[in-house]
C-alpha cells in the first residue's frame, strides 16, 4: 500500500467517509534484531481511539504483559501523533509517548509539543512502535519512508542539546527534528524525560528511562511531503473560537504558564518546602511578571500555535527555554528557593540532562526535609540553590546520593524508612496545585491512572478559573461527575494531538466538531467522551492487572483529613459509582460491554 496517498474508506452501512489526516502508516521497530517495518494503520483504531494516547494505550494493552518490568526488553514504547497533529488546526502540534512507567508501574503516557510530531507526519508516519533492546547504543533515522538504525556510540553520554546539534550536523539533516534522551535516560533514572528540539519534554513517568533501557539514544526525523491540512473551514472555525475568547492576548501569552505563580500563591494553593505549607512568602520573586521584567528574551510557540506560551530566557549569558510554572514551583518554592536565576539554571540543567522537572524538584524537596529532620546523613537544606544544582547533576549521573534519588522520592523515602515524606500518588510526584484546598483536584490526583497528574483531567479549571463552570473548591458536591468528565475529555484530547490548554476555549462539542471535520468520522460530544472513557478504563484495567488496587487511590497522609485536608470518603465511592466500577474500583462487566472492551482485556 502506498500510504503517501492513503485514504481509507470506512462505513457502517449508512455513511461513507475518508480520513485524510492519517498517513495510514505505522513504523514498527524491533531493536533486538535492528529490523524496521512499515505497516498499515489498523482502521479500527481510527474509530475507537483516534490516535495519540489512545493508539498507544491500545497497543500496550495488546503487546505488553501487565507484570512486565518496565525496563526489560519486553516493554514496548509508542510514539504516536493524532489526527490534528500537523493539520493546521491551532495548537495541533502534540504527540504522545506511551509505555509502562518505570517510576510507577502504571500504563502511562507523556505528552509533548514543539515540531517533532508534525515532522513525523510529514515523513508519512502516524506512529512508531518500538520493542526489544539494541545490543549497543543506536539512533533511529527517518527520512520520509526511508528508515535506518544507526550507531549512536559517538553520541552516548551527550546532553540532549549536544546530541541534537551533533546528529543534525553529522547526518546533514539541517531541517530535521530530533527527540532524544540525555545522561539521565542512559543511566535509567526513573523520571528521565525524552526531549525534542532540546527543550520540549515528554517528561512524566520516566519514558526517557525506557528509551535508555532500549539503548535508543535518539530519533531524527525529516519529512518532505506536503502538510496534511485540515479542511480550511474547520481551521477557520477553530481560529474564530480562539480569537473570540481572547486566548491569544491573555496572561498565558504575556507571561506564559508562570502567570500562575502569584494566582496560585495568593489562593494559598502553592505547595512549599515539600508540602509543609501552602503559601510561599516571596513568590513574587519567581513569578511570570518578574521573569518578563528580568530574564525574558522573547516568547515562543509550538507548531501552529498563536498563543506562544513558551519562554526564551537568558541567565548569565546562557540562553534557553523556560522555566514553566510547574518547573518554577518544583525547583523553587517546593525546595524553599526564591532565586529566579538559580531556578532557571536548574531548569536548563534538567532539559539538558533529560529530567522531568516536577519529579526532580519534588524528590530533592523530599530529601531536603528528611535531612533537616535528621533522617539521612547528607546535609541538605531548603533554600540552598547550589545544593539544588549539584543534586540535579548527581541524579542524572547517578553519583553519590543521586543514585538513590534517581529512583524517585517514594523509593528514596521508603529506603530510609520514612515513605510519608514522599509527596506522591502511585509513586509519581504530585504537581503544583495543593489538594488540601481543592477537593476535586485531590480526587483527580488520587484516581489518576498514571499517578499524580494535573493534566489527566485538570480540576484546577473549574475549581479556580471557573472553566467551564465555577465549582466551590472546598465542597465535594458534583466533584465525582466533573473529575470523570474531565479525565475522559483529557484522554480524547491527547488522542487528537492538540494542546490541552485548548480546554480553556473549546467545549467537548467543539472538539467533536473539529475531530469530525478533520477525520470525516461522525463524532459528537457523547461519542468523543465515550472514546476517552474507553481509554481511561483500559489504562485502569492494565494497572489492576499490574497489581494496583483501590488502596492506591489515595493521597499522602500529610494531605489527608483535618481542617482543609482532602477527604477520601465518601468522595471515592461516589467516583467509582459514577465510573461504573464496583466498590473495589474495578470496572463492572456492563461498563466494559458498553465501552466495547472485550473479556480478553479484562483482569
Amino acid at each position: 500500500m502506498n500510504s503517501d496517498t492513503f485514504i481509507r474508506t470506512l462505513g457502517d452501512g449508512n455513511h461513507d467517509f475518508t480520513m485524510p489526516e492519517y498517513t495510514g502508516t505505522i513504523l514498527h521497530v524491533n531493536l533486538d534484531i535492528g529490523r524496521t517495518e512499515l505497516r498499515p494503520f489498523d482502521e479500527g483504531i481510527h474509530r475507537n481511539f483516534l490516535g495519540g494516547r489512545g493508539l498507544g494505550v491500545s497497543t500496550i494493552v495488546q503487546m505488553v504483559p501487565p507484570m512486565t518490568d518496565p525496563l526489560a526488553p519486553a516493554n514496548v514504547m509508542v510514539l504516536a501523533t493524532g489526527p490534528l497533529t500537523g493539520s493546521g488546526i491551532p495548537l495541533g502540534s502534540r504527540y504522545d509517548v506511551v509505555t509502562k512507567s518505570p517510576l510507577t508501574g502504571t500504563l502511562s503516557s507523556a505528552n509533548s509539543g514543539g515540531f517533532f510530531g508534525t515532522e513525523l507526519k510529514r515523513a508519512g508516519i502516524d506512529a512508531i512502535i518500538i520493542r526489544g533492546t539494541a545490543p549497543g547504543p543506536v539512533y533511529l533515522r527517518i527520512h520520509d519512508k526511508e528508515v535506518e538504525v544507526g550507531d549512536a556510540r559517538p553520541y552516548w553520554g551527550m546532553t540532549t542539546s549536544a546530541c541534537t546539534r551533533s546528529l543534525v550536523s553529522d547526518l546533514q539533516e539541517t531541517s530535521a527534528r530530533v527527540a532524544c534522551i540525555g545522561p539521565a535516560g542512559e543511566n535509567l533514572c526513573r523520571f528521565a524525560s525524552i526531549m525534542n528540539e532540546g527543550s520540549r519534554a515528554a517528561g512524566r513517568g520516566g519514558a526517557g528511562a525506557v528509551m535508555g533501557s532500549k539503548r535508543l539514544k535518539a530519533i531524527i526525523v525529516r519529512g518532505s511531503s506536503i502538510e496534511r491540512r485540515a479542511p480550511q473551514e474547520v481551521i477557520e472555525m477553530a481560529q474564530r473560537a480562539i480569537e473570540k475568547s481572547g486566548f491569544t492576548r491573555g496572561s498565558l501569552h504575556r507571561y506564559g504558564t508562570s502567570a500562575l505563580v502569584n494566582i496560585i500563591n495568593e489562593a494559598h494553593l502553592l505547595p512549599t518546602r515539600n508540602f509543609q505549607e501552602r503559601y510561599f512568602p516571596t513568590a513574587e520573586k519567581v513569578s511570570g511578571e518578574e521573569m518578563a521584567r528580568t530574564i525574558l528574551k522573547r516568547s515562543k510557540g509550538c507548531y501552529s500555535c498563536p498563543v506562544a506560551c513558551g519562554r526564551v530566557t537568558a541567565v548569565d549569558g546562557i540562553e534557553g527555554e523556560g522555566p514553566e510554572y510547574e518547573s518554577i514551583w518544583a525547583l523553587g518554592p517546593d525546595c524553599g528557593i526564591d532565586d529566579l536565576k538559580v531556578i532557571t539554571r536548574a531548569n536548563y540543567l534538567c532539559n539538558d540532562l533529560g529530567l522531568d522537572t516536577i519529579s526532580t524538584g519534588s524528590t530533592i524537596a523530599c530529601a531536603m526535609e528528611m535531612s533537616e529532620r535528621g533522617f539521612i546523613e547528607e546535609h541538605l537544606r531548603f533554600g540552598d540553590g547550589e545544593v539544588l544544582l549539584d543534586l540535579i547533576k548527581a541524579i542524572a549521573l547517578r553519583e553519590h546520593i543521586g543514585d538513590r534519588l534517581a529512583e524517585g522520592s517514594f523509593r528514596f523515602a521508603s529506603r530510609h524508612g520514612h515513605p510519608g515524606f514522599s509527596m506522591t500518588v502511585k509513586g509519581q510526584e504530585i504537581p503544583a496545585y495543593d489538594p488540601r484546598g481543592l477537593q476535586g483536584q485531590g480526587l483527580e490526583y488520587a484516581t489518576s491512572v498514571r499517578g499524580a497528574c494535573h493534566v489527566y483531567g485538570n480540576m484546577f479549571y473549574p475549581e479556580v478559573l471557573g472553566i467551564p463552570v465555577k465549582l466551590d473548591p472546598h465542597s465535594n458536591e458534583g466533584k465525582a461527575y466533573w473529575v470523570k468528565r474531565l479525565q475522559d475529555l483529557s484522554a480524547a484530547i491527547d488522542s487528537l494531538g492538540i494542546c490541552v490548554f485548548t480546554m480553556r476555549v473549546f467545549s467537548p462539542s467543539d472538539y467533536a466538531a473539529i475531530a469530525s471535520g478533520v477525520t470525516g468520522i461522525p463524532i459528537d460530544e457523547k461519542s468523543l467522551l465515550r472514546l476517552g472513557e474507553r481509554i481511561w478504563n483500559l489504562q485502569r484495567l492494565f494497572n489492576l492487572r499490574s497489581g494496583f488496587s483501590a488502596g492506591d487511590d489515595t493521597l499522602p497522609a500529610r494531605l489527608m483529613g483535618g481542617d482543609g485536608g482532602w477527604k477520601r470518603h465518601p468522595l471515592l465511592e461516589e467516583y467509582y459509582a459514577v465510573r461504573g466500577w464496583d466498590r473495589e474500583g474495578r470496572p463492572v462487566p456492563e461498563t466494559l460491554r458498553a465501552l466495547g472492551i472485550s473479556e480478553q482485556e479484562c483482569p
